[in-house]
């Protein structure tokens, strides 16, 4: 895994305090069914659509740690169902969040290859210390990965770091470079001398400043700011990120449904609470290769066996 997991930190390949909300009122997103997909069956990857495919999913937990009294891995049948799910999607480049270690990540590899859908290019924080990591992995090769300026705050009189700290990976297609940038925020439960909310706030500020930072270095830069965001499209979290709308630097939230026009990708069993927790944002610069009627919220029969969290599929339409 060694080779696997080292890149350097090279030159971003291209190709030829906020309270706006993101604009999901895209009028190219009414169809909710993937193109050359029949009605009335699932979101399946049968027909291929020109351009990139990425897939933004949290995978519950594929990592060791206490179920039922004591240490375990993700149960075989979550895999395995997760595995299917991801095959039958075809992504060029998928975004995973709450992978564990490098055992974890070459796990996931080695599945998705056996099950027909090699995907060898990685981009992988080994060294940090979070519990639930983020990898993304690729058919096409990554050319770069950068760590954020920043990734500290100070909230009540302490620093504070990131519950996970952000991916930043940029991958080339056919000459064309596509910057790839993984959160997934602090999650909706209490912690000990700071309110849940408040911090991921401030880790969303943490990640717009990182965003724009890309922006500001290359306004026309293909970006995805993709994830688990543990909050609602109205937060002030959610804000953060977007930006200001209309300006050069907003980020776009893709407004994708599934076969029934819902939107929830988050499912807690414990409340029966079904949420907005994923999104994938894109820049100014990428938005128009966003394909809207082809993207879509993959509503697979057994979506909850894999993970609590439904996957995103964004379709990027070729430039070519």
């Amino acid at each position: 895994m060694a080779g696997v997991l080292s890149f350097g930190f090279l030159s971003l390949v291209a190709c030829d305090d906020n309270t706006a909300t993101p604009d999901w009122n895209e009028s190219a997103s009414i169809s909710t069914f993937q193109a050359g997909v029949a009605a009335g069956d699932s979101n399946k990857a049968t027909s291929r659509v020109p351009g990139l495919r990425f897939m933004a999913y949290n995978l519950e937990n594929w990592l060791t740690m206490s179920r039922n009294g004591k240490p375990s891995t993700k149960p075989e049948k979550e895999k395995t169902a997760a595995i299917r799910l991801i095959v039958e999607q075809c992504p060029d480049v998928l975004g995973v969040c709450e992978i564990g270690d490098t055992k974890d990540v070459a796990q996931l590899q080695s599945r998705l290859k056996k099950s027909g859908w090699e995907m060898k290019h990685l981009a992988y924080d080994a060294d940090s210390h979070a519990l639930r990591r983020l990898a993304l992995l690729s058919r096409y090769p990554v050319v770069a990965v950068t760590h954020p300026r920043v990734n500290a705050y100070q909230m009540n009189g302490r620093s504070w770091r990131m519950s996970r700290p952000m991916l930043d990976a940029t991958v080339e297609r056919e000459g064309c470079a596509y910057r790839f940038v993984g959160v997934h925020l602090k999650s909706k439960r209490e912690v000990r001398g700071a309110d849940q909310e408040q911090i991921r706030i401030q880790e969303a500020m943490l990640v717009r400043r990182h965003v724009d930072d890309i922006l500001e270095a290359d306004p026309d830069v293909r970006l995805i700011a993709y994830g688990d965001f543990n909050d609602s499209r109205k937060s002030t979290a959610l804000k953060k990120i977007a930006g200001q709308y209309g300006s050069p630097t907003y980020m776009t939230a893709i407004p994708c449904a599934d076969s029934r026009g819902h939107r929830w990708t988050h499912h807690w069993e414990y409340q029966d609470i079904y949420s907005r927790f994923d999104y994938v944002f894109v820049s100014k610069g990428l938005k128009p290769e966003v394909d809207f009627r082809a993207s879509y919220l993959v509503d697979d029969a057994s979506w909850e066996l894999a993970s609590d969290h439904r996957a995103l599929l964004t379709i990027f339409k070729s430039s070519k």
